[in-house]
């Protein structure tokens, strides 16, 4: 969950159109029919035509050269490059899947730093609107990159793996259990973990895709998930998200414009406990969070208020205000009981009342369907990032685990820590400090 004043994509300019001849383009590389993606871009970008799919199928009707597009959504571009991984700072996106994989029995670090290779460029390829430089789907031919980012990093397990067991850093270690969760070991964990964002499905699917069939047989799917947010622009001004429950949610989000938010979320380049090649990454954590629905709509909105701490119409605290003023912590009712109670999540959460602990929340939204019961399997896909777990998520969860009032709506049901090292510089592959170190 994340305040929207977190960075933006970057529009992407359109390419210029290109003619229909036969040929790969320098940028974009061959796909169907001869034309790269991007060129193809280009073109529809300029004329509004659009080709079918690969096998050679008719091109749809040209619209007007004149016609207003409807919408400036795919052009938004995340640099692959760069000091921090792409999909930490960026707004939530609203189309996500997170997947782990295991190594291959006999793949170690030689495998490991070739399929990092491989996937980095892929990463970089469709990340600028360009199609995989292998075998390219044709999934999200049409489209532009719509905000795609693409995140890579190492769970505990994959050290041993790959015989860097001195490079794993402490802040890798288990996370203690919690009286909330109930957790599948068969969906948590992993060797490596890929996270995936879009604002558009399709180019989404197609980057989980690519990455998929460059694991080849050096690693196997352990588990994946599919998650989502509300689209951008589908409210009239931009709005802090909400969750599944109808609570706004990420209020308190840490802000890059925070003097402190580069010290709590990433790692520094010349840290005591991290090793070198973590400078500049971050630590996620990953919880997949049930809620349970149908208790919590038997809530009257005011007991839901109670659990939250803030009413569920703005996001404001009950003490009053919007949803940016300070919680007054200490008001009082006529009773003389706290407007807040004692056990209210906001309360609980605010780094305030724990030592400073802040985390960056940047989830996406699930559901998995209904069950034979009628009852849904929905809620969280749960993202944070810190430059130390054990100083963010850690003390954060034991205070909500020794009495939320929200814990008895939801249930934690699967888990995964991993170091996501920084960006990838020019010419470099992410974690090439690391494997090649």
């Amino acid at each position: 969950m994340t305040d929207q004043s977190i960075p933006q994509a970057r529009p992407r300019a359109a390419d210029a159109a290109a003619p229909a001849a036969s040929g790969a383009d320098s940028a974009g590389g061959p796909v169907a029919g001869g034309i790269s993606r991007r060129r193809l871009l280009g073109t529809a970008g300029a004329t509004g035509l659009a080709l079918g799919a690969a096998g050679g199928a008719a091109g749809y009707a040209a619209r007007p050269a004149e016609a207003t597009p409807l919408s400036s959504l795919g052009a938004g571009e995340v640099m692959f490059h760069g000091k921090h991984q792409p999909g930490i700072v960026q707004r939530l996106q609203a189309r996500g899947h997170v997947v782990a994989f295991d190594l291959a029995a006999g793949a170690g670090r030689k495998e490991a730093a070739a399929l990092l290779r491989r996937w980095s460029e892929t990463a970089r390829r469709l990340m600028a609107g360009e199609a995989a430089q292998q075998e390219d789907t044709g999934v999200a031919l049409d489209a532009g990159p719509s905000s795609l980012t693409i995140t890579f990093g190492f769970g505990h397990s994959f050290f041993a793996r790959t015989g860097l067991e001195k490079q794993r850093p402490v802040a890798l270690d288990p996370l203690p259990e919690f009286s909330s969760d109930r957790l599948d070991k068969a969906r948590s964990n992993g060797d490596l973990w890929v996270q995936i964002g879009a604002d558009d499905a399709l180019v989404a699917f197609h980057a989980l895709r690519a990455i998929q069939k460059d694991a080849g047989r050096a690693a196997k799917v352990r588990w994946q998930m599919n998650g989502f947010n509300r689209s951008p622009g589908a409210t009239a001004h931009p709005m802090t998200a909400r969750n599944l429950m109808g609570q706004v949610d990420g209020t308190r989000n840490p802000k890059p414009t925070d003097a402190d938010f580069d010290r709590r979320i990433f790692v520094p380049e010349a840290g005591a406990q991290d090793p070198a090649w973590m400078a500049n990454g971050s630590y996620a954590v990953v919880r997949r969070i049930r809620m349970l629905l149908d208790d919590w709509e038997q809530l009257s909105v005011t007991a839901q208020e109670q659990v939250i701490g803030r009413r569920k119409a703005d996001g404001a605290p009950l003490t009053g205000g919007t949803e940016t003023t300070e919680m007054d912590l200490e008001k009082t009712d006529r009773a003389g009981n706290l407007v807040v109670p004692l056990d209210a999540h906001a309360r609980i959460t605010r780094p305030d009342q724990n030592g400073g602990a802040a985390i960056l929340r940047r989830p996406f939204s699930y559901h998995d369907g209904i069950g034979p019961d009628g009852v849904p399997d929905a809620g969280l896909l749960f993202i944070c990032w810190q430059a130390d777990p054990l100083r963010g998520f850690v003390p954060l969860q034991r205070k909500l685990d020794r009495g939320d009032a929200l814990s008895r709506y939801i249930r934690h049901e699967a888990s995964g820590l991993f170091a996501v090292p920084g960006g990838a510089a020019e010419g470099e592959y992410v974690g090439q400090r690391l494997l090649e170190g």
